[in-house]
């Protein structure tokens, strides 16, 4: 029994070896998680002397807010002359930060920003696999003692370790609900996050085992459910998401094969309509040249009656004329001229076998709305059709984004809102999106034809977000137009922004949509 408790001892501050996280999940996804993760520093102050008394780690939960470890801050806490400097892992300064909670016995507290801001991690709510992998991310000491950090340097912005491991579910700490994991962490590592395969927070790293006669080592993080309850009960709004995670690989690969599979379908329906369409134009065209050629038939025979019965008219008048009846001569002649002109008429009147083409036309628009069988009647006008968009979570992956149903006016022009002008691209129409305060990249479509609104979010780095805020701003496209210069416009600025960013999105929100 000794012996069990010795390789269960705990401690909050680790001699763990930290390894390099291999190639598991996307890169971006680990890397954009990283740029919530901070180094926290303590200083304290005596006799004049500036010393740093603690170094963790931590994570912004929102844009001027960090959670860390209770044990990281617990000497600022008592000590007025200690200061608390958060290094964040890009950019190019730290800043000055203060305690405005703490919970020893959740080992969580709470620091605010006096200056400057951050990119806010998402929190995950759902429930964590049994076996899933996860990723610590913070600053172990050891890697600093390794590569011979001097003080300027562990002050200076770096990026975080990231270490990988596997969650082992159903073992908890009695005085903390904790998440057992085997992802390395070391000395410093204490108060950063530990994430799943899409960057969202699990839960913050707190303490681990001391394996001692060759033991295995075993970490534990405070819980996410722990984590949201405390920033709850002090009114903090945070980014909480659910939903599997899903490779963004796959889960694109899935889409292009129901797209596919999709446009296989439509495209059957679209050969059957045109079969059925082909068939109905062929009736109508036999319905047609039959009644034309009984109409020049009638037309015929009765011209041919005219003929004969001008012909006995002349014979009359003949007749007539032999007898020296002068004026019944006179009466038969004028009736079978009348008679000849009226079978010439009948006869130049006779149905053309060109009208066969103009009575399919009239048959096939007074039938119109039965002949677009399985086919969305075509609109041509501009005006703006209201839509209504809902989240499709088995074709989504939700890594920072709420779910929102997405509203929206469209025009079969590509203006969106009646303000903001995309680009036609194949079968869908395209907008990419740099806002100024966000550090995310959102690349928008929507297909009118599937009625599919699909959202791409890619969170890169301070660099690519400049670059990408600089390239939109070459652009002058604020408004819907028809002018194609600006619509070249929109289409160059898309492509500008595309070289920004990495070969996949971070974030995949694909919405099904239909009129309001």
């Amino acid at each position: 029994m000794d012996n069990i408790m010795r390789y269960l001892a705990v401690f909050f501050l680790f001699l763990a070896p930290v390894l390099v996280v291999p190639a598991f999940a996307d890169a971006s996804d680990i890397s954009a998680a990283s740029r919530s993760v901070v180094r926290v520093v303590v200083f304290s102050t005596a006799d004049g002397q500036q010393s740093i008394v603690s170094i963790g780690s931590g994570v912004a939960v929102a844009r001027d807010k960090i959670v860390t470890n209770a044990h990281v801050v617990e000497m600022a806490r008592g000590d007025d002359s200690a200061q608390i400097v958060i290094v964040p892992s890009d950019g190019a300064q730290s800043y000055r930060a203060s305690v405005v909670a703490s919970l020893s016995g959740k080992d969580l507290a709470l620091l605010q920003l006096k200056s400057g801001s951050l990119v806010p991690a998402s929190i995950f709510a759902g429930v964590i696999a049994d076996g899933a992998d996860v990723f610590a991310i913070g600053y172990p000491a050891s890697v600093d003692i390794a590569l011979e950090q001097s003080e300027a340097d562990v002050l200076r912005p770096q990026q975080p370790v990231k270490t990988r491991g596997t969650v082992s579910s159903g073992r908890t700490s009695k005085t903390v609900e904790s998440l057992l994991h085997t992802a390395p962490i070391a000395p410093g590592n204490s108060g950063g996050p530990i994430v799943d395969a899409c960057g969202r927070v699990l839960g913050i790293n707190s303490f681990g085992s001391v394996p001692t006669d060759g033991g295995a080592e075993f970490y534990f993080a405070i819980s996410a459910r722990e984590l949201t309850t405390f920033l709850a009960n002090r009114g903090i709004e945070f980014r909480s998401v659910r939903g599997d995670c899903r490779s963004a690989a796959d889960l694109t690969r899935a889409e292009a094969e129901l797209e596919a599979s999709t446009r296989v379908k439509m495209d059957k329906e679209a050969r059957v309509a045109a079969e059925l369409q082909r068939s109905r134009e062929g009736k109508v065209r036999s319905d047609a040249e039959h009644a034309v050629i009984a109409e020049r038939e009638n037309y015929l025979a009765f011209a041919a009656l005219l003929l004969v019965v001008s012909a006995l008219a002349g014979g009359a008048a003949w007749q007539f004329a032999e007898r020296g009846q002068r004026d019944r001569f006179k009466a038969a002649c004028a009736a079978g001229a009348v008679i000849f002109v009226m079978a010439v008429g009948i006869f130049a009147a006779r149905p053309s076998f060109n009208e066969v083409d103009d009575r399919v036309r009239a048959v096939l628009t007074a039938d119109a709305p039965d002949n677009a069988v399985g086919q969305k009647t075509a609109v041509n006008s501009l005006a703006p059709v209201a839509k209504t968009c809902i989240l499709q979570p088995e074709r989504s992956r939700v890594t920072m984004s709420d779910t929102a149903d997405v509203a929206f006016t469209w025009q079969s022009d590509g203006c969106v809102n009646g303000r903001t002008q995309y680009v036609e691209n194949g079968d869908r129409w395209i907008r990419s999106f740099v806002p100024n305060n966000d550090a995310q990249i959102s690349v928008v479509s929507y297909v009118p034809e599937t009625e599919i609104y699909r959202i791409e979010r890619f969170l890169p780095g301070n660099a690519a977000m400049q670059s990408a805020r600089e390239a939109r701003q070459l652009y002058d496209v604020k408004t819907c137009t028809a002018d194609p210069s600006q619509r070249t416009n929109i289409e160059n600025m898309n492509k500008a922004i595309a070289a920004q960013l990495p070969p996949t999105p971070n974030e995949i929100l694909l919405f099904a949509c239909s009129n309001r």
